[in-house]
């Protein structure tokens, strides 16, 4: 998220978050697939992201879950494998794909980062090319989403 760029940066410095792994885990139905996906619920877990994930098995990643859908914007700060962003409305139906996001050079000062934006309630990151092997792209529904935040 644009505005919590600067926030983003500060946790990962000063307070300890639990890793993806340790967030609770939802099955979200795509239509060629099941996912297993973290779910990241507050400010600071979807701050944190998968920052510092070396590896995501297929069928697997993190669900961002939003307040209310509305724009949001995903960076590639501090994330070591490249990914795929599923930009889903409150309705389950996805709006924007981002496939084979890159990973950027972690020395990348974060004005040079690029950023991915749409309008959202839930956005996925996924191993990059996992949307297309599940058959995710604009207009589908996924089933199964996270109730909203806690």
């Amino acid at each position: 998220m644009l505005n919590g760029i600067v926030a983003a940066a500060f946790l990962a410095l000063a307070s300890p978050l639990p890793s993806p792994q340790s967030l609770p885990a939802v099955s979200v139905r795509a239509p060629d697939a099941v996912l297993e996906l973290q779910v990241a619920r507050t400010e600071a877990q979807r701050d944190r992201g998968l920052m510092s994930v070396r590896h995501l098995r297929p069928h697997s990643g993190m669900v961002f879950v939003f307040p209310s859908d509305d724009v949001v914007t995903f960076w590639m700060k501090n994330t070591l494998v490249p990914l795929d962003m599923v930009f889903t409305g409150s309705d389950g139906v996805v709006r924007a794909v981002f496939a084979h996001v890159p990973v950027v050079p972690l020395d990348t000062p974060d004005e040079q980062i690029p950023r991915r934006h749409a309008r959202a309630r839930y956005v996925l990151e996924l191993p990059a090319g996992e949307a297309q092997r599940d058959g995710i792209h604009a207009g589908v529904r996924l089933g199964d989403l996270p109730a909203g935040t806690p």
